[in-house]
């Protein structure tokens, strides 16, 4: 007869059997519902909606106070609507259709190729009659001085009808021509000063006697290295200034040895004219003096030497005239070279 142990540890010991059905257990109690929540005052809930606390009908204009006397705040405004922005702001701009961009691109290209048969045109169809340029009248007039004869700048003879002292004829013989040259002791170190601004590329000279040789002019033609802008700047000082009036303002004579001229030195000068021209690099000057050599001691300027009732001894004796008809017939044979040079090398 086995022992309890031994059942136990038995390998023939089987479970119980199972039983036929699970046991029953008691149903689970609901739970309580939770608690409706109540509505904010100053508004009902709504019967048609079926999410509870959900607001329905505000019984008063927003931001009023209700019948309690509390303020319902008003409703938040919608955020606004980012679509179609960059992120700075800035609206993304609308997408053009393939067939306008193919368009404006066939305008674009029909412009600039209108334009540039414009320009084409411009230069291929210039008017040969047309006036040189200012650019072009500056070049030519600083070459003028080494291309136009001797002869033709400075005539032989020159001839001023009605241009001497009480309307006086008067004629004038070039005696000398001086090899051309830089500007250095052509002119008073104070006159060089003021035309510094313009610079100094040639210097041409000649100096005429009138037929009794009694009196004696040296004629000057400075070809400067300035452009329009800078010729017009010293046109414009010289003329506010008056410089052209100042007796420490005189050019310079060319005395050339063994003419009647030879005399001719600083203080024999007894009146003279100074011209800026703006349409073409050049200063032009005259001066003039006694034959003789006297010394000058009341110097003045052409344009004052020339005045009805002017006494002084250089208006008396013509000096005056002699300078700024000189001056005068110069600068328009110097003009008509000029066009001609022009002319020829366009």
């Amino acid at each position: 007869m086995s022992t309890d142990a031994e059942q136990a540890h038995s390998p023939h010991n089987t479970p119980p059997p199972r039983p036929a059905h699970p046991p029953r257990t008691a149903p689970a109690q609901p739970s309580a519902p939770p608690p409706r929540p109540t509505a904010p005052p100053g508004f009902t809930p709504d019967p048609d909606t079926p999410i509870l606390g959900v607001r329905a009908k505000v019984p008063f204009p927003r931001g009023t106070a209700g019948a309690s006397g509390t303020r319902v705040p008003p409703r938040p405004l919608a955020p606004p609507r980012t679509e179609g922005l960059f992120a700075d702001g800035g609206r993304r701009g609308r997408r053009r259709p393939p067939s306008r961009t193919a368009a404006a691109a066939a305008s674009l290209v029909l412009g600039l190729g209108l334009l540039g048969g414009a320009a084409a045109g411009s230069w291929l169809g210039e008017d040969p009659d047309a006036p040189p340029s200012t650019a072009d009248t500056y070049a030519h007039a600083r070459s003028a001085w080494h291309s136009v004869p001797v002869d033709d700048l400075f005539p032989r003879t020159l001839r001023g009808k009605g241009e001497g002292p009480g309307g006086a004829d008067r004629l004038w013989t070039r005696i000398a021509v001086a090899p051309d040259s830089s500007c250095g002791g052509g002119f008073d170190p104070l006159l060089a000063k003021a035309l510094a601004p313009v610079g100094c590329k040639r210097l041409v000279r000649a100096t005429y006697t009138d037929a009794t040789s009694t009196s004696v002019t040296t004629v000057g033609l400075l070809v400067t290295t300035s452009g329009p802008t800078g010729m017009r700047a010293l046109h414009q000082r010289f003329m506010t200034e008056k410089l052209d009036e100042r007796t420490d303002l005189m050019p310079r004579a060319y005395a050339a040895k063994g003419t009647a001229a030879a005399g001719f030195g600083d203080d024999q000068r007894a009146s003279w004219r100074i011209r800026i021209l703006t349409d073409a690099p050049v200063v032009l000057y005259t001066v003039s003096g006694f034959a003789d050599g006297r010394k000058v001691t009341d110097p003045q300027s052409a344009g004052e030497a020339t005045q009805r009732g002017a006494t002084s001894a250089p208006a008396q004796s013509g000096l005056g005239n002699d300078a700024r008809s000189i001056a005068d017939a110069i600068e328009a044979i110097f003009r008509r070279a000029l066009s001609t040079v022009t002319e020829t090398t366009s």
